[in-house]
C-alpha cells in the first residue's frame, strides 16, 4: 500500500517535566486536522506506526501525534525516564503542555502498557484509549514471549500472520539502520527489562480505569495472544474487546485498514 498524504509530518521537540520527572525532551510527528489521537508506538520503534498515522490523517479528520519514546529512533533516554509508568506521566505531561482535550490515546504492544497507565491516570483530557495487542500484565499459561531471547526473524515469525512479508535480515541493513535497531532494542530493555515484560501490579490496577476502552488482537499474534487480550480487556472495567483475523502483533502494519475501522469506531463513539 502506498500513501500519498497531502503533506510531511510537522515535527516538534517539546521539553516537559512533572513534579517527579526533570525536564526531558519529546519529539512529536503531527499529522492532519481534527478528533487529536495519540498514537503510541512499541518496541520496534516510531517507524512501526508512522505509515498507520499517514493513512489515519489521510483517512479521517484526525489531527495525528506520533511521540518518540526518549531512547527510540536515535533519540537520547535520560536517566530519569525508565519505566513505563514514568513514560504515561511524561505523555499526560505533554497533554497539559499542548492543551489538547478529547484525546484518543492509542498504543501498540508497549505503547498499549503506556496507554493502559496512562489511563490508571484519569487525566480528564483522555476521552478514550484503544490498546493494539499490548503487553504488560502476566496472564497464568498465556506468556508473553521472551523477546529479548529471540532473534530478530524469529521475532518476526511470532509477530505476524505472513511473516514472510516482513523479514527483515539484519545482515542486508545499513550500519546506521542496524545502530538504530541496537539502540531501540537497549531503550526497550531500559524501559521493561529483560526478564518479563510485565507490571505484576498491572492488572489490579486496570480496575481502577473508569475511561473507555478497547483492546483489538491480531489473531495470529504469537507474542501474546488472543486468551492474553482477553485477560486483558477484562481486567478493566470499560473495556471490549476485538480480533482482527489474518493478522498478528502488528495490526497496524500487517492490517491497516481493518485496524482503522475499529478504531475509528471507538473513537467518534467515546467523543
Amino acid at each position: 500500500m502506498t500513501l500519498m498524504p497531502d503533506s510531511a509530518p510537522t515535527i516538534t521537540t517539546h521539553t516537559i517535566a512533572t513534579d517527579t520527572i526533570p525536564a526531558v525532551e519529546v519529539t512529536i510527528r503531527e499529522r492532519g486536522h481534527g478528533r487529536i489521537i495519540l498514537l503510541l508506538h512499541g518496541g520496534g520503534g516510531p517507524l512501526t506506526v508512522a505509515r498507520f498515522a499517514d493513512l489515519l490523517a489521510e483517512r479521517k479528520p484526525a489531527r495525528v501525534l506520533t511521540p518518540t519514546h526518549p531512547g527510540f529512533g536515535g533519540t537520547v533516554q535520560p536517566d530519569t525516564v525508565g519505566s513505563i509508568r514514568a513514560l504515561a506521566e511524561l505523555y499526560v505531561a505533554l497533554l497539559e503542555d499542548l492543551d489538547v482535550h478529547d484525546v484518543t490515546v492509542v498504543g501498540n504492544s508497549i505503547g498499549g502498557w503506556v496507554a493502559a497507565e496512562m489511563a490508571i491516570l484519569n487525566n480528564p483530557r483522555i476521552s478514550g484509549i484503544v490498546l493494539v495487542d499490548a503487553v504488560g500484565i502476566d496472564v497464568p499459561g498465556h506468556p508473553v514471549a521472551d523477546f529479548f531471547a529471540l532473534t530478530f526473524p524469529q521475532i518476526a515469525q511470532l509477530s505476524y500472520y505472513h511473516p514472510a512479508a516482513f523479514q527483515i535480515d539484519p545482515s542486508t541493513l545499513t550500519p546506521a539502520q542496524q545502530a538504530l535497531m541496537a539502540g531501540n532494542r537497549a531503550a526497550l530493555a531500559r524501559y521493561v527489562g529483560t526478564e518479563s515484560m510485565s507490571d505484576p501490579t498491572l492488572a489490579t490496577r486496570l480496575g481502577e480505569i473508569t475511561t473507555p476502552a478497547l483492546a483489538v488482537w491480531g489473531a495470529a499474534d504469537r507474542i501474546v495472544d488472543t486468551e492474553y487480550g482477553r485477560a486483558f480487556a477484562r481486567a478493566m472495567p470499560t473495556a471490549t474487546f476485538s480480533v482482527i483475523e489474518k493478522s498478528g502483533h502488528l495490526p497496524q502494519l500487517e492490517s491497516p485498514d481493518e485496524l482503522l475501522a475499529h478504531l475509528w469506531d471507538f473513537a467518534t463513539r467515546t467523543r
